[in-house]
């Protein structure tokens, strides 16, 4: 199998290139600025340029049997349409001239509008794209769109892995983190609308694990995955005749509430928690029945589990922030 991989220096990217060379994969990647760990050097054949560069994606794509297209950027005005989307251009455009047996696209679920608009019924792969506000969702759309334009112009063999929000290492405890996340980095990752005796908290430095209310005061409900079984389910696309033209979300094996959550970290942190209502999002699940049953995608990882992992990772490491 000859791999082109476009992201690998990336979080999934990283694991990607691990899982490639399990499986024995000759690999061809594109390195713009952040270079490959030394572990991968040995298998890895390293192209040097930009995603936006058409010579450069067409060297890397030549001769591959599959492309897997991870690059992207979040939140930045100044690179994500360069990157996103003429770099996801570029390269179904080199796949166009050399045919490759699959196009793989790490996509995500923000391209269906998670959290900010209501969703009664479980997410699947025919809900529609609707892209929350942000550079982001926006881009995951249009590549999305893009993929699918190309399997039906030029009968390219496209797969899109939808991904929940991807959670490693101690990403769980950081995202129940009063004081990491009142003042969020990305909108929708952080909280909506606390208190001023929760702000007190914030100023005070006291940490609390957060429960996060809608509107009704309902605890708001939300579905992540962890990287490991976006990993398995990438394995089970690869190369797999029931996964070519069709699109998976591939998420955890159920959605948590914030108050169930909130307890069963504070029952292993000993930490308090605290309500906070977010009147502006709206909770969501995510159906993975596709997945399960067109390729075997089975996640591992439910919320103690990851709440676990997430433990054991910090007190291993200390706290990455």
């Amino acid at each position: 199998m000859k791999v082109a991989l476009f992201g690998a220096s990336g979080k999934i990217g990283r694991r990607a290139l691990g899982l490639l060379r399990e499986r024995g994969a000759e690999v061809r990647a594109l390195v713009h600025r952040s270079p490959l760990p030394e572990e991968f050097a040995d298998f890895t054949e390293v192209v040097h340029g930009s995603v936006t560069d058409a010579k450069a994606t067409d060297a890397v794509v030549s001769g591959a049997d599959i492309v897997l297209q991870m690059a992207t950027t979040k939140e930045d005005p100044a690179t994500f349409f360069d990157v996103s989307i003429k770099g996801t251009f570029q390269i179904l455009e080199a796949c166009r001239r050399h045919r490759p047996d699959q196009f793989l696209l790490l996509g995500g679920d923000a391209a269906q509008g998670i959290w900010f608009y209501p969703h009664p019924e479980p997410i699947n792969e025919r809900t529609p794209r609707i892209a929350y506000p942000g550079y982001y969702a926006f881009s995951k759309v249009m590549e999305e769109t893009m993929a699918e334009q190309y399997r039906h112009q030029y009968g390219l063999g496209t797969t899109i892995l939808r991904s929940s929000w991807v959670f490693d290492e101690d990403d769980l405890l950081n995202h129940f983190s009063l004081l990491k996340n009142v003042d969020p980095t990305e909108k929708g990752h952080g909280f909506g609308e606390p208190t001023e005796a929760t702000l007190e908290l914030v100023r005070a430095g006291k940490e609390h694990l957060p429960i996060l209310l809608d509107r009704e005061g309902e605890p708001l409900k939300r579905h992540i995955v962890h990287i490991d079984d976006v990993v398995h389910a990438l394995d089970r696309m690869l190369g797999n005749e029931a996964a070519i033209n069709e699109d998976f979300n591939i998420a955890a094996p159920a959605p948590f509430d914030y108050r169930s959550a909130a307890a069963c970290l504070a029952e292993k942190t000993g930490l308090p928690t605290v309500e906070i209502t977010c009147p502006d999002y709206h909770g969501f699940e995510i159906d993975i029945t596709k997945a399960r049953e067109t390729i075997g995608s089975e996640p591992q990882n439910d919320f103690a589990t990851m709440a676990d992992r997430a433990i054991a990772w910090r007190k291993e490491n200390g706290d990455r922030e």
